[in-house]
């Protein structure tokens, strides 16, 4: 249970217990990254719920994406911005690597999570009243399994680094569990809608990840962290006209 621990203590600021450090355990706990997210889920539903019964849509939508950065400390946001300054730089691969690893935000990362805040907003603003509390179960889960994915399948950028640890010890393996477990969250809160949606995020998971590597000769802990905000949302958008067009793929 180590491994999941540490998967909790990476992705969340849920309070945890502390556990030895061990560097297999740890870098293995990819394999736990969804349930990670299926926790996360529980949590937003339950935020979305109670804002729910306190506030209008557009501020219920405002709660959960505040309580979503709250609870992973923005450390995702703070990637996607990182990731976005250095890859659309336009500059040699190694300057790319530095511009992502500097503190200081620029101004295509700020511009861009804040059309990225913005657009997840608004998509979960259009959920309110329509039985919604899949697709929070879906993005959380599913933008946490493409960075399992991403850890298993592409190289990692860096010589050293904590992702380096996660890139070593994730396998085929881990990946399977991490798959199984998002395929269980998909069927379990979507029905066959969840699991077309499932599908349509690993091929679009791929794609990023081929872009990335291609851009900077593998993947780095600011791009796992890109991945799943730029995934969180297309879960989003995908979710509702699918649901709107085709109610019957779904459970509830």
């Amino acid at each position: 249970m180590h491994s999941l621990v540490f998967a909790l203590q990476h992705l969340t600021r849920l309070p945890l217990p502390q556990v030895p450090f061990d560097e297999r355990r740890l870098g293995r706990s990819g394999m736990f990254f969804p349930l990670a997210g299926l926790i996360l889920g529980g949590i937003l539903i339950a935020l979305d719920w109670l804002a729910g019964v306190l506030f209008p849509p557009a501020a219920r939508a405002a709660v959960v994406v505040a309580g979503l950065a709250a609870l992973t400390g923005g450390i995702h946001l703070d990637g996607f911005m990182d990731t976005v300054d250095g890859v659309f730089s336009g500059r040699p691969r190694e300057r790319k690597l530095e511009i992502m690893r500097d503190s200081r935000v620029g101004a295509f990362g700020a511009l861009a999570v804040f059309c990225l805040l913005l657009l997840k907003y608004a998509l979960l603003t259009g959920l309110a009243g329509t039985g919604g509390f899949p697709a929070l179960i879906m993005m959380a889960v599913f933008g946490r399994w493409a960075m399992t994915y991403a850890l298993a399948r592409f190289p990692y950028a860096r010589e050293e680094g904590l992702g380096k640890l996660f890139s070593r010890h994730t396998g085929s393996f881990e990946l399977a569990l991490a798959s199984l477990t998002a395929l269980v969250a998909a069927a379990g809160s979507g029905g066959a809608g969840g699991v077309i949606i499932f599908f349509a995020t690993a091929v679009l998971a791929h794609l990023l990840c081929a872009y990335f590597n291609k851009m900077l000769g593998g993947l780095t802990g600011d791009t796992y962290g890109a991945l799943n905000e730029a995934l969180e949302v297309f879960v989003l958008a995908l979710y509702l006209p699918l649901r709107e067009r085709a109610p019957f793929l779904f459970l509830f």
